[in-house]
């Protein structure tokens, strides 16, 4: 109820705003403000990553090599009979001598339990939990019930599908040294991003997002969790409860919790962790819903204690206010357009008037393709004619996929009672096609 009433609030004060103002004031310029403002705020953050990598290059970082804290390795599966052997085997392969890796089997309907316990029996390292079908639903009950067997003082979560190189934990343990760092984010790829057209473009989404996480952590700003190669210290993780059952979103909700409570959160762009993109449309636009409403959910929830805390940086807050405008801009264009419209057509305004909330509309655009542009270019080291190519196409991929669904979002908090639909994402789909492929060309062949 609190959530909705806030974004009842911020639509109707916005609403409200746009038609009264709009008789007496041009409003596209407080939208063109906010649009200057988070670009400057965006030159800003990359300004700061080149000074840092500077300063790196001059007096390169000091690694405590005594800082070695046993990590616990978690990995919930939920029907994963087909990927978590792979995921398993790898992660055991990482060079750091200090972990154990507890995979936790959460109510499989298919093999996952007895391919979890052949595990355990493998490998001493290994620690199967299986979870009755009684039980919480929900990523974070799941990694709550690990976390009663953890030993260790550090804990890392992967997805079901994830694979790193051997030196992830050794490249991104020391980055959580400091005692005000409550927790580190590795830069996340897509597996299978030459798979198709979908694929492609959710890695260059991925890329726009390391970006922009590389940019908040040259700033100290509000660096979020990703849910898949998160490090974090369990101290921050016992400061603010565990994780929240009654999200939809665990890292991004833990994300918040830990700047509330005053911990740092980094991101390290050099260590990566490859994940499997999805390859249809539909289960992409039912994952991405998922993202998006506990994106807006988690920052009406916790506003109040944002506002309130006493220890959450000032950096956190202004950066954490940069990506609130995120979300209030898509429903401004929409609005400003609606009424400017609806006036145009009532004769109560010229329509030139619309034509300048269609321009800022394009001009924001832009800015994402220019961001997309410069990360494809830095991080995946396109040449000027792929990152042209791959930008224009995914920055139609971004308007087609995240503009509609903000509005549903929207509309789902304010008039629909909050669900904890999961909206789970499959795995191995691809590697069952390319079996099946193999199969096929076997019998072919003989």
């Amino acid at each position: 109820m609190k959530e909705r009433i806030l974004l009842f609030t911020i639509f109707f004060g916005l609403g409200i705003f746009l038609y009264i103002f709009q008789n007496y004031f041009n409003t596209i310029w407080g939208l063109a403000f906010l649009c200057v403002l988070m670009t400057i705020y965006a030159v800003f953050s990359t300004l700061a990553y080149s000074f840092k990598r500077r300063i790196l290059k001059k007096y390169p970082e000091v690694i405590n090599k005594d800082f070695k804290p046993f990590v616990t390795v978690m990995i919930p599966a939920h029907n994963e009979e087909t990927v978590i052997e792979n995921t398993v085997t790898n992660i055991l392969s990482m060079d750091y001598e200090d972990f154990e890796v507890i995979v936790i089997d959460d109510r499989s309907t298919d093999n996952t339990a007895s391919v979890i316990k052949e595990l355990e029996k493998k490998h001493k390292k290994v620690t199967a939990l299986i979870r009755t079908p009684d039980a919480f639903p929900g990523k974070s009950a799941v990694l709550n019930d690990a976390l009663k067997l953890a030993k260790g003082d550090a804990i890392l979560v992967f997805d079901a599908d994830a694979t790193v190189d051997a030196d992830f934990l050794s490249k991104l343990v020391p980055k959580l040294e400091p005692k005000d760092v409550g927790a580190v984010q590795a830069r996340k790829v897509i597996r299978n991003k030459n798979y198709n057209l979908l694929t492609r473009c959710q890695n260059n989404e991925y890329t726009l997002d390391s970006y922009m996480q590389v940019g908040r952590d040259s700033v100290k700003g509000a660096v979020e969790l990703r849910g898949n190669g998160e490090l974090i210290k369990r101290a921050a993780l016992e400061d603010i409860g565990g994780w929240n059952n009654y999200t939809i979103t665990d890292d991004l909700d833990m994300s918040t919790r830990l700047h509330i409570k005053g911990w740092d959160v980094r991101f390290c762009i050099d260590t990566v962790v490859y994940e499997e993109g999805i390859a249809y449309i539909w289960p992409l636009f039912r994952q991405r819903r998922r993202w998006l409403e506990g994106t807006l959910r988690r920052y009406l929830e916790y506003s109040g204690e944002a506002l309130r805390s006493k220890d959450m940086s000032l950096r956190a807050r202004v950066d954490m206010t940069a990506y609130i405008s995120e979300c209030i801009m898509p429903l401004w264009c929409v609005m400003e357009v609606l009424i400017r419209a609806f006036k145009v057509l009532a004769k109560d305004a010229p329509p030139h008037m619309l034509y300048s909330s269609i321009i800022i509309s394009c001009a924001i655009g832009v800015g994402f393709f220019l961001a997309l542009r410069y990360a494809l270019r830095r991080y995946d080291n396109f040449t000027r004619l792929e990152a042209v190519r791959d930008s224009i196409i995914t920055s139609v991929y971004l308007l087609i996929i995240w503009f509609p669904l903000e509005l549903f979002i929207c509309c789902k908090i304010l008039f629909f009672k909050k669900d904890m639909n999961w909206g789970k994402t499959a795995h191995g789909l691809i590697m069952e096609e390319e079996k099946h492929i193999q199969k096929e060309k076997e019998k072919i062949s003989t």
